[in-house]
């Protein structure tokens, strides 16, 4: 009897694992969308489609298209004539003016991201840590003041910086006051390079034998190493000052998101400020760092309208970018062909850079 009531008590017999690998996990099939239901999805998302194709991906390919043609861009499109790949010839093989022009482009706008990206980088970053500090008052004001260049026109802005970079703007007003004796710098007509400069004043005047001779895309190698301009300097500045607050406010919701638990954790373990920040918050940032890197690289890579409405290219054409001669050669020049080559040679520039940004800054296993 007693074995007969511990037999009824008797833990149910265990279920014997499904077959297969031990320890696998039985893994559910996603669900499919059949019939109606598919029919209605395609129905919802077609006009978000179409609207793509029609104003996104068929400019694209005509675009392509035209960039192997010979075309003014004032007769129709059936007048042109195929050129075949004669106008990437003459920006990447053939010596001439056409090759000089947009190596000095490339060269110029080279520059403006090696020294415009990191600069609002930065500058954004540290601007969010200041207004996200639990100590600072009126963050609101703060907040708004550092972000109302970024809505700004950039055109108006742009007229701004051309009277305070002119001879008797305040540029030179503060560098006379702070620096007696300072020559007035007519700053926007400056075509000089910065490293140029630099080394003429340590007696560097003429190019060394090797960096002279040699010549990539049309422009010896002691071109390609001039620096910027005194006058893309200028802009350079212009564009961090309007650029910054925008990244400012995605840094700053980066920095919202990180959960408190984990700075006070390491806070009750010890660590310093630089210790919290180096190891606690500039790593959950990695995915805000990439996002307004990769922004500030392709927006850098494309600007025209300060140079349009501040030096046109000029002096000298040591302002003049890719995005500005294509303007140039398809609207001035006529030439809308080269002007597409030139659309998609830039294209593939910046998928190359921001590729091997992706590379760099991808996270470790």
């Amino acid at each position: 009897m007693v074995d007969a009531a511990r037999a009824g008590t008797a833990a149910p017999a265990a279920v014997p694992p499904p077959a297969g690998r031990p320890g696998r996990r039985l893994r559910r099939r996603p669900s499919r969308i059949r019939g109606r239901q598919a029919l209605a999805g395609w129905l919802f998302v077609a006009p978000a489609l179409l609207g793509l194709g029609l104003f996104l991906v068929a400019p694209i390919l005509m675009a392509f298209w035209v960039s192997f043609r010979d075309w003014s861009g004032l007769a129709p499109l059936d007048t042109s004539t195929p050129t075949g790949t004669e106008n990437y010839r003459d920006l990447l093989v053939e010596s001439g003016v056409v090759q000089s022009d947009f190596a000095k482009s490339l060269r110029n706008n080279f520059y403006y991201v090696l020294g415009v990206v990191p600069a609002q980088t930065a500058l954004s970053f540290f601007l969010a840590v200041v207004v996200n500090s639990k100590l600072l008052k009126g963050k609101t004001f703060f907040r708004t003041a550092f972000y109302f260049p970024s809505v700004t026109s950039s055109i108006a802005v742009a007229f701004i910086f051309i009277f305070l970079f002119s001879p008797s703007g305040v540029v030179n007003v503060l560098l006379s006051a702070l620096l007696p004796g300072t020559v007035e710098t007519v700053w926007l007509s400056e075509f000089k390079g910065v490293v140029h400069t630099v080394l003429g004043w340590l007696g560097v005047d003429t190019a060394p034998a090797f960096l002279g001779e040699h010549r990539l895309m049309g422009l010896s190698y002691w071109d390609w190493l001039s620096g910027p301009s005194v006058a893309l300097l200028a802009i350079m500045i212009l564009a961090t000052w309007t650029t910054t607050g925008t990244f400012m406010l995605m840094f700053l919701a980066g920095l919202q998101n990180i959960p408190e638990e984990l700075d006070e954790a390491s806070l009750i373990d010890g660590a310093t400020p630089r210790q919290r920040f180096f190891r606690v918050t500039l790593p959950l940032m990695r995915p805000t760092l990439f996002l307004v890197l990769t922004l500030g690289l392709i927006g850098t890579w494309q600007v025209f309208d300060q140079i349009y409405a501040m030096t046109a290219g000029g002096p000298q054409k040591t302002t003049l970018t890719p995005a500005y001669l294509i303007y140039r050669d398809g609207f001035e020049n006529s030439a809308m062909g080269r002007a597409a080559a030139i659309a998609f040679i830039l294209f593939a520039l910046i998928l190359a850079f921001t590729g091997i940004q992706r590379l760099l800054l991808r996270r470790e296993d």
